[in-house]
């Protein structure tokens, strides 16, 4: 069992500049201040989600890419590996008002992901499905392809523990934590935006934490 105490981060935030060659760097960490409106920093990493932490038997575990592609995708445990491998160095903003710098990512990027399934012109959004229990969210194409999103496998160079979403997990540096989907078990791809279990529930349906977009449907 990992207690939240081992991922304690040093006091000192972490630069984009102090990454090695190769790390892809999220824009948002080249702010003069990386820390958005109604935030604060935290050095710990706590554990939220919707309906605790769910059973996964991992010799059933698929990711599925569907919806409006040209090819829809099952990926198991061992197919999802094989595929290209990234880092990405990125901040991650909860919004219940905490936010974590500095966190280093590995894992698959969600642009490749895509190029695997072809996604069609007419796909303007991603919808997440999740193993807890039905959980989902909506993220706009335009950022879900960032440079900086991937599914990622492991934080600041160990696998993901349960309770932080192992096997694998969404992140979407650029939006508020939630949409970073912990137990990814789905993507599917969808001309009109649809609202997952949080935004049905009155959190926005885009979430920038730039612009404060915490609840409400836009603005």
């Amino acid at each position: 069992m990992v207690n939240n105490v081992d991922f304690v981060q040093p006091e000192a935030t972490a630069r984009p500049d102090e990454q090695r060659q190769g790390v892809i760097i999220s824009p948002d960490t080249r702010r003069e201040d990386r820390i958005p409106p109604g935030q604060s920093r935290t050095r710990k990493w706590p554990v939220l989600d919707a309906a605790g932490t769910p059973p996964i038997d991992m010799a059933k575990w698929r990711l599925e890419v569907h919806g409006l592609v040209e090819r829809e995708v099952s990926l198991d445990w061992d197919a999802f590996n094989q595929l290209p491998r990234v880092e990405v160095f990125a901040d991650f903003h909860c919004v219940t008002r905490w936010s974590r710098l500095g966190n280093v990512w590995t894992g698959v990027r969600t642009r490749d992901l895509a190029e695997l399934c072809g996604v069609k012109p007419e796909a303007q959004f991603v919808l997440a499905h999740c193993y807890d229990y039905g959980f989902t969210t909506n993220i706009p194409l335009e950022v879900f392809l960032s440079d900086d999103a991937l599914v990622a496998t492991h934080h600041d160079g160990e696998p993901l523990t349960p309770d932080h979403g192992a096997p694998a997990r969404l992140i979407i540096p650029r939006l508020y934590a939630w949409k970073s989907a912990k137990w990814l078990g789905g993507l599917e791809f969808i001309d009109r935006d649809r609202a997952g279990f949080w935004e049905r529930n009155g959190y926005h349906m885009n979430g920038d934490p730039w612009k404060e977009q915490r609840f409400g449907a836009w603005g």
